[in-house]
């Protein structure tokens, strides 16, 4: 997983604009009022070859009586906690202030990585006013300017520097699956119920988990990666400023697994937020299961399975061939066939289709069922492979891509399913313009 870096300081020194520059989005609202970015904010951002996750805090305001100042506070503090490393930025136009020095203090107490940013230095005689800086006791000090740009090059290799190389981490053989769903959802209890002991803390109340905790599981013939995340819930209910980065934690937990088995609690509704993290998983391309748990506690009629498997996979459309295993934590009911179905969805994931039988079995399939003419021109797909990456992608070759539209597409996505099985598992499908002659 990604390091973590938080981005502190006193209000108006231009962290919002530096966030928006690092994630190359304006997700963070940046205006020369103080005290504007009073939520969490978080994003990506990659610098030669390393991902890693950066959070825009609001304003640290020293004795603030304002009840918005003290939640800034707050969140500067548990930032300071939970991340892995700090950006500490400050302004060289306003020069050192007291609150700069007791931000300092803070900092000097935590046993973090810490980069002093000078911001707004885009001038000879600023460059020269930002030295007084150097009084502030950290080792790493850089000047840049976040509105243009300059000098953040050295900011970044200096941080990336002390972040993990990829390339030394060695992926783990064994397929990960990650447990996630709400708070609450019995994500905790499913593990212990499969290790078969109480290897983590169980309680009514949501939020118990805090972090993503591994858990090897080699076992009745299963070799695999498990992990608990703490729940997901919408961004509006997270109060705690701890959940928030263990939230931010479980969401780079799904990012960097195999197979999501989402856990969703049989005695509420398929609420938007279980729909929520279902296409985070599939928007990052992994195979998922979905978990109905608590079924114990469900009042059973004729055809309940059969009316709730309804009702969910209406919620999930068009995607709607992903597994639904109905289990029950504390009577173990049918966790293993839960294991079982998410190795079957792995394997779907891992596929590989050869080119010749794939398109024998395609290029039939067009022939008789031919793109739409689209103003008096037909589309002849020739030619189509899958691509070598980590999940299921396909390109298809053609005359005319540009009049391929969606339901075609969706078709299309739809007789791969049909035919090669890739259930519980996001495809992608891209049309590509043929070459008449080799580029080469």
């Amino acid at each position: 997983m990604g390091s973590i870096v938080a981005i502190v300081g006193r209000p108006n020194v231009g962290k919002s604009t530096f966030f928006n520059r690092l994630i190359q989005k304006r997700d963070a609202i940046v205006d020369s009022q103080s005290g504007v970015t009073r939520d969490r904010h978080y994003g990506y951002s990659f610098w030669n070859g390393k991902e890693f996750t950066v959070i825009d805090t609001g304003g640290f305001m020293l004795g603030g009586e304002d009840n918005f100042e003290k939640e800034i506070n707050s969140q500067v503090m548990i930032a300071i906690e939970e991340s892995d490393i700090i950006i500490y930025v400050v302004d060289v136009e306003t020069g050192i202030s007291s609150m700069d020095y007791e931000i300092s203090k803070l900092l000097h107490k935590s046993d973090k990585k810490v980069l002093l940013a000078v911001n707004k230095v885009d001038n000879s005689k600023r460059q020269l006013d930002s030295t007084e800086f150097h009084s502030l006791g950290f080792e790493f000090v850089f000047n840049f300017s976040a509105i243009n740009g300059s000098g953040t090059g050295e900011l970044l290799d200096c941080l990336v520097s002390f972040m993990p190389d990829n390339s030394s981490v060695q992926k783990d053989e064994i397929p990960g699956f990650a447990v996630v769903g709400r708070p609450n959802a019995g994500k905790s209890s499913f593990i212990n119920a499969l290790l078969g002991e109480e290897r983590y803390v169980v309680k009514d109340l949501a939020g118990t988990t805090r972090d993503s905790i591994d858990t090897h599981f080699n076992r009745f013939g299963f070799d695999f990666k498990l992990i608990d995340t703490a729940g997901i819930r919408k961004k509006s209910k997270i109060s705690d400023d701890v959940e928030f980065y263990s939230v931010v934690r479980s969401i780079r937990t799904i990012e960097n697994s195999d197979v999501c088995l989402i856990i969703f609690d049989a005695t509420r509704s398929f609420d938007s937020q279980v729909k929520n993290i279902f296409w985070l998983a599939a928007r990052n391309n992994k195979g998922i299961v979905i978990l109905v748990n608590k079924w114990d506690l469900v009042d059973k009629k004729t055809n309940t399975i059969k009316v709730i498997e309804q009702e969910i996979r209406k919620e999930l459309e068009p995607f709607t061939d992903v597994p639904i295993v109905f289990i029950s934590s504390i009577t173990k009911q049918r966790i293993f066939k839960a294991i079982e179905t998410a190795m079957t969805v792995f394997k779907n994931r891992s596929k590989k289709i050869v080119t010749r039988k794939f398109n024998d079995s395609m290029l039939p399939i067009f022939e008789k069922n031919p793109p739409p003419a689209y103003k008096g021109k037909y589309v002849k797909i020739k030619f189509c492979t899958q691509l070598p990456s980590s999940f299921p992608q396909f390109a298809f070759f053609c005359n005319l891509p540009q009049y391929i539209k969606d339901p075609y597409k969706r078709f299309i996505e739809n007789k791969i399913r049909e035919i090669y099985d890739f259930n519980g598992v996001p495809i992608r499908i891209f049309f590509r313009k043929k070459w008449s002659k080799a580029p080469f």
